[in-house]
Order: structure tokens, then C-alpha cells, then sequence
């Protein structure tokens, strides 16, 4: 994974040297996501710009990837996990130039409309791609949105992208999030909508039952896809059900390369599992007992309360947000990260997604019914960009280090969202005996993990590295940020008010690196907890009242399901 910055519509008067080291110095801003190369391109009409961070084909691949002809120019930040099946796939020869995964887009762009090959896609991307002959560029976003990309006009009205908000902060008045699942054509102006599946609306999932062969095998071939790479790599390990389980799965392929079919025995063969947490989170205890169940060799990190704080200001900046749970869960994330990249690991599997599949949530617990429970899920997902990929893609990317989210895999979504919700409810999973959420989850994967793990109940990851890290982010809110400055909220931010003194600290931070409205309206929402949707508050009209999302703030749930 890496960044891209694009400036299109360029024109005969344009100062292009001055406009090529201009698109360098706005990139520079997003080099932490590739730090091992920059590349650029540029003719009259486009500048692009990459900045590598080398997973795939580390001695060749640096982008932006040119045609043979050097007609087409593609700067890509993310992977494509089924490269080598597409280019088995295409009907005419194409002159690949380098092994990169991803410049299968250019030849699939040279064969079909968008619209047909953008589906064919199983990877998490962003990409700007320009056809120099036809003066176009193509701009596209993976289906859930684990890639970030912005997009915003600048002063003289050029079209510009980029992986990350800082770059087009104080260049764009415009700047704003590329929609997930969407791609942009400047020959005709139109934004559509080319990922959209059928088990969006209940009706067509009523009645699927929940095959849990299927469901285990379907997410087995997903991580062991998303294996592909040529570097060290982990897996994130915090002992819950999500983590736990990409981490046994990745550890029955780990001996063996996954770019060679399996055939020769992996260059890194032991599997490495990070964990974070404050000195004796249930997190670090949960994550060491999965360890020593699946072998890894494992890596249990703690930080105090003060590195924490230390480290706020940095992650904002980083994750460019003011969502409280979101920046919560990022700061020991960032802090991972950084261990992570210490140790010469590029990349790690993560275990976001889940919850979102599987109603993890224990607000959950409170669905009327089946329909309720999969238009939620739907919502939720949609959402997933905002959040909790959003935090782990830029809280990892932080210091090069690329978070993959095998839940989100889209031929595994098509497996599990298929499936009737009324098997994912609480009490319908298998006998009905276990009411717990995401039993189906759970009982396809006997076996897999020991029992104190596979059926741990959910725990918000803010939650699980301590909560006196939670405490002590609204203890330090509460000083910082007196009553009349509160009183006030409503006045200084009209956009999404903050509702507690630690969400306005947050968001006064965020200010001060990101002080455009534009900026401040990238961050959806007002209320920040997971239950405050409006389907949820009809559920139980008491969610409307919490303004705090940790996980215990809905734990009586979990209680009153079992009563």
C-alpha cells in the first residue's frame, strides 16, 4: 500500500515545472505511507504523483505504472489480491512492465469498460488512471472503502486527488471524501456506483440458511489470499473472536509463499502476532493465551497512559478525524505501529469487519427482528470507511506499515451477508443454547481457537487495551476543557457540535491541522456511538441518551440477553 496525488486538467498556459514541484511538496505530506520510493509522471495535461511502500515485487513495481506504449500512466495505492487469475483471464496479450499486482488495471482497461472489469477487482485500491492519447483519467475506490482517497478542485479548477486529507487541506475549498465503491470518468463528468449487491436488501437473503462450511471455507481462502507479499508480515492478535480468528487461519498457510501457489516454503515461515495494551489489559492476557494456542511468535507491548496522551495530537493529524471512539482505538494502534515497523514488518492482517457482518455489536441484542437486523448490518458496513477502516489504515499507514482486513474480502462479504439474519441474531445460532453474538461465526470455527477465546464477548478495542485509558482521556477532557467553553459548543463548531468535553477536545485538535469546513464536514456524524443510529434508537429509545461509545456504556445489554 502507498499514496497517490493526481492534478488533472491541465492547460496549454500552465506552469508545468512549477506544477510538478508543487504536486511533490502536497505528496511529501503523505510519504509516511510509502516511504520506500517516489515516482512521478508528468505530460500537458496530468501530473501524478506515488509515493511506495514496497510489498509486492519490492525490486520492480515502482509506480506510476506506464503501458509499453506510455500511453496509459496508473498510480495505485493498495492490492490486488486475484492479479494472477485476471491476467489469465484476458482475451488479447498485454507487455507487462513490471510484476506489480496492480498493473493488471491498466490491461483490463485496454480490453473492457470500467464498468465490467471494476467488478472483477477482489483487492482493497484507490487509483487514478490516465489515458494521455484520449486526455482522460479514471478514478476509482475499492467496494468497502478500506483505501482512503479525497478529491477536491483547486484554485484555477484542476481536478485533484490524493490518498489523504492533509494534502489537499489548504489546496482544495472543495476537499472531500471519494465515495467507496464508485468510480469518476472525466470524459464524461459522471461519479457511478459500479459496486451494488444483491444481498443489500433482506429480501433477497430471507430464507438462505447459514452454512457454515461454506462460511468457514470462504473466509479460510480469503486470508490465505490476502497472504500475497514478498516482506514480513503479522497479524494484530488482541485475543478477541475477529483477531484470533485471521490469526489461526493465517497460521495454517504462513509455511508456505502464496505468490508460487504454495509450492516453495515461505521466506519468513514463523508467524509473528502483535498486541497492545496498558499493564494488565484484558487485551494483553487474552492475546497471549490465543498465542501459545496457535504457535505465533508473539510480540505483547504496553504503553502507559502518559505515551498515550503524548501521542494524541500526532494521531489526529494521522488519522484525520475527531470521531471520539475512532481516535480512542487509533492511539494504541499508532503506537503498535510504530513497534511493528521497529521490527522490519510491512504489513499485517487485522480483523476489521466482522462486527459489522455478524451484528458484533451488543446493541444488537436489541434487534426487533431479522429485517432490522440486516438493514443495520448494510448501514453499518456503508459506514466502515468513516471508521473502523478508516483508523486502521491510517493509524497503520502512520509508519508504513499496511493493514489488510480479510473480513472485508469481497468474495467472503458475498458468503456471509448472504446468509438470513435471523441466524446471526442472539439465541438463534445453532441450538439456541449460547446467546452471544456472532454465534455463527463462532460455530463454524470449533475447534479453531480455545474455548475461553472463541467464545470471549465482545469488547471494543478502546475497551480491551485497559479502560483506564478511556478514563484517563475523559479525566484529561474535563480539565482541559472548562463548562463555559462547553456551554458554547454549538457556537465555534456549527458543523457536527461537539456533545462532551472530550469530543471537543478532540475536535479542537483537529482544527488546528484542518481548519476548513470542508475538512470538518469529511468526518460524518454528530454523536459519536455506535448505537446511535436511528434504527437502533428505535430499538431502545435509552441509546439516544448515551453520549459515551465505549462498549461498557451498552454492556447491560449483553446481561439483560442472557437474563
Amino acid at each position: 500500500m502507498c499514496s497517490i496525488f493526481g492534478i488533472f486538467g491541465l492547460q496549454a498556459g500552465d506552469d508545468l515545472p512549477a506544477l510538478r514541484r508543487h504536486a511533490l511538496d502536497l505528496s511529501q505530506r503523505q510519504r509516511h505511507r510509502g516511504p520506500d520510493w517516489s515516482g512521478v509522471y508528468a505530460d500537458a495535461g496530468a501530473i501524478l504523483v506515488h509515493e511506495r511502500l514496497a510489498i509486492v515485487d519490492p525490486a520492480g513495481g515502482s509506480q506510476p505504472l506506464l503501458s509499453e506504449d506510455g500511453q496509459l500512466a496508473l498510480a495505485v495505492n493498495g492490492e490486488i489480491y486475484n492479479h494472477r487469475e485476471l491476467k489469465a483471464e484476458l482475451a488479447q496479450p498485454y507487455a507487462f512492465q513490471t510484476g506489480s499486482d496492480c498493473e493488471v488495471i491498466n490491461a483490463l482497461h485496454r480490453e473492457d469498460a470500467p464498468a465490467s472489469w471494476l467488478n472483477r477487482l477482489n483487492g482493497i485500491f484507490a487509483f487514478a488512471l490516465w489515458d494521455r492519447d484520449a486526455q482522460r483519467v479514471l478514478i476509482a475506490r475499492d467496494p468497502i472503502g478500506v483505501v482512503p482517497l479525497y478529491w477536491g478542485h483547486d484554485s484555477a479548477g484542476r481536478l485533484v486527488v490524493a490518498s489523504e486529507l492533509k494534502s489537499l487541506v489548504d489546496n482544495c475549498a472543495d476537499a472531500a471524501q471519494f465515495p467507496p465503491g464508485h468510480w469518476y470518468d472525466s470524459a464524461t463528468g459522471t461519479l457511478t456506483r459500479y459496486y451494488q449487491r444483491p444481498w443489500r436488501d433482506y429480501d433477497a437473503v430471507e430464507g438462505v440458511e447459514a452454512d457454515r462450511a461454506a462460511l468457514r471455507e470462504a473466509f479460510e481462502r480469503a486470508v490465505h489470499r490476502q497472504l500475497m507479499t514478498d516482506v514480513p508480515y503479522g497479524v494484530l492478535l488482541s485475543g478477541g473472536l475477529d483477531s484470533s480468528l485471521v490469526a489461526a487461519v493465517a497460521a495454517r498457510y504462513a509455511r508456505h509463499r502464496i505468490e508460487d501457489g504454495d509450492q516453495s516454503e515461505a521466506w519468513w515461515p514463523r508467524l509473528h502476532s502483535f498486541a497492545i495494551g496498558l499493564k494488565g489489559s484484558p487485551d494483553l492476557a487474552a492475546a497471549e493465551i490465543a498465542a501459545q494456542a496457535l504457535g505465533t511468535v508473539h510480540h505483547g507491548f504496553e504503553y502507559t497512559f502518559e505515551e498515550g496522551l503524548d501521542a494524541l495530537p500526532e494521531v489526529i493529524r494521522h488519522v484525520e478525524t475527531y470521531d471520539v471512539t475512532t481516535i480512542r482505538a487509533s492511539t494504541p494502534m499508532f503506537l503498535l505501529a510504530r513497534r511493528i515497523k521497529a521490527m522490519g514488518v510491512k504489513m499485517v492482517l487485522s480483523g476489521e469487519g466482522s462486527d459489522e457482518i455478524f451484528g458484533g455489536y451488543l446493541y444488537f441484542h436489541k434487534a426487533p427482528n431479522a429485517r432490522e437486523f440486516h438493514d443495520e448490518l448494510v448501514r453499518k458496513l456503508d459506514a466502515l470507511n468513516n471508521y473502523d477502516c478508516l483508523r486502521a489504515n491510517k493509524s497503520m499507514m502512520a509508519w508504513g506499515v499496511e493493514p489488510r482486513v480479510p473480513f472485508l474480502d469481497r468474495e467472503f462479504l458475498d458468503v456471509a451477508m448472504r446468509i438470513d439474519a435471523r441466524h446471526k441474531m442472539v439465541g438463534q445460532g445453532g441450538d439456541g443454547a449460547r446467546r452471544i453474538e456472532k454465534a455463527v461465526l463462532r460455530e463454524a470455527f470449533e475447534g479453531y481457537l480455545p474455548e475461553s477465546i472463541l467464545w470471549r464477548q465482545k469488547e471494543q478495542f478502546s475497551d480491551g487495551v485497559g479502560y483506564g485509558w478511556i478514563d484517563g482521556l475523559k479525566a484529561h477532557a474535563e480539565q482541559q476543557i472548562s463548562d463555559r467553553v462547553m456551554a458554547a459548543a454549538d457556537k465555534r463548531f456549527v458543523h457536527n457540535p461537539p456533545q462532551t468535553k472530550e469530543a471537543y477536545y478532540y475536535r479542537h485538535v483537529f482544527e488546528q491541522y484542518f481548519p476548513t469546513q470542508a475538512a470538518a464536514e469529511t468526518v460524518p456524524g454528530g454523536k459519536s456511538i455506535a448505537c446511535s443510529s436511528p434504527a437502533a434508537i428505535a430499538w431502545d429509545a435509552s441509546f439516544a441518551a448515551m453520549a459515551d461509545p465505549s462498549g461498557r456504556a451498552v454492556a447491560g445489554v449483553h446481561e439483560q440477553a442472557l437474563a
